[in-house]
């Protein structure tokens, strides 16, 4: 024998289709929000680090130290150069000094020497004749040295090697302009003029 179930209304039916609807929602809803909740903190700390690794503050903070410690350093170098320099100049004048010295003691022994014969010599032609060695090896030592006498009598004036102190009128035309006398004499040391001579030029 057949049963026969009472029939859901059409009201029935459809409060239960909503309702399991709803909650299908929910549970759909509830999965996916984590995910959601994730994904934005994930975003949210890369956006912070890049904006970190662009902070133009920090970025210039970073150039201007790093733009001192070159500084420095090149600050270093130069002056350890400037002292290295200085000494080696010192040590460069204090040698050549020092070879002009040795150089010239044996001239200094002559005139020693000359002074205590001198004082037993009665021959005046002896005498001269002394003085004009001594003055010979005196001038090849210092020629040797690099100092040079500056050629001035009969030559043509010149205001960046001559000094005239004097000027005296001349009856030849090829004399003026020209050096009549050679007061004291100039030299120079290796091509550098040392001393200017002084002159008397003709007008």
């Amino acid at each position: 024998m057949a049963i026969l179930l009472p029939l859901a209304s059409h009201d029935q039916f459809y409060t239960m289709n909503k309702k399991a609807e709803k909650e299908e929602t929910e549970e759909l809803t509830q999965e996916s929000t984590p995910d959601i909740e994730t994904q934005a903190e994930g975003q949210e700390t890369h956006e912070y680090g890049e904006a970190e690794s662009i902070d133009p503050v920090l970025g210039l903070q970073r150039q201007l130290e790093e733009e001192q410690s070159k500084y420095l350093r090149l600050y270093a170098e130069f002056e350890n150069f400037r002292r290295r320099n200085a000494k080696e100049r010192i040590e460069l004048i204090s040698s050549a000094s020092s070879e002009l010295m040795k150089g010239v003691l044996p001239v200094l022994d002559d005139f020693e020497r000359a002074v205590e014969s001198n004082k037993k010599i009665t021959d005046i032609e002896a005498i001269k004749e002394g003085f004009i060695l001594l003055q010979q090896k005196l001038s090849n030592i210092l020629e040797a040295k690099g100092l040079q006498r500056v050629k001035s009598k009969g030559e043509a004036f010149d205001a960046e090697i001559h000094e005239a102190i004097a000027q005296v009128p001349v009856d030849d035309n090829k004399l003026k302009g020209k050096i009549i006398e050679d007061i004291e004499p100039g030299y120079t040391l290796n091509d550098k003029v040392l001393r200017h001579p002084k002159v008397v030029v003709g007008s």
